[in-house]
């Protein structure tokens, strides 16, 4: 991920097998990483269990929050492509008890697609 992506809030995906050995702290028994995506420090993580965003907080990030999201409580989201001028690509998940959604930016180069697939596919089963 650039430096001008980073600022701009745009996550990029991150290698699986380093996310995992970074994060096997928090998944539980049989639960494995899908997709990883980097937004400056934080991470945005698709396991085949649950969404969990990883927000790392302060000037030196060592104070971590971990949010998990099980997909049984996502009511529905939306993807939004990148244009010829628009840069980034948007995703938008709205989750039971929550009126306002949670919005993630994505670079160009990222397959958005991908993405609305990964969560198509447990919210759907």
């Amino acid at each position: 991920m650039g430096l001008l992506d980073g600022l701009m809030g745009n996550a990029s995906e991150v290698n699986i097998a380093e996310v995992q050995k970074e994060y096997a702290q928090i998944l539980a028994n049989n639960e494995r990483i899908e997709k990883a995506y980097k937004l400056i420090r934080d991470m945005f993580i698709f396991t085949n269990k649950r969404l969990i965003l990883v927000d790392k907080q302060g000037i030196t990030g060592r104070k971590i929050e971990y949010h998990s999201i099980p997909y049984k409580s996502i009511n529905h989201f939306s993807i939004e492509t990148a244009g010829n001028f628009d840069l980034d690509a948007e995703l938008k998940i709205w989750v039971s008890g929550s009126a306002v959604p949670i919005q993630k930016q994505f670079n160009k180069n990222l397959n958005i697609y991908q993405i609305q697939s990964v969560l198509a596919e447990y919210i759907l089963d």
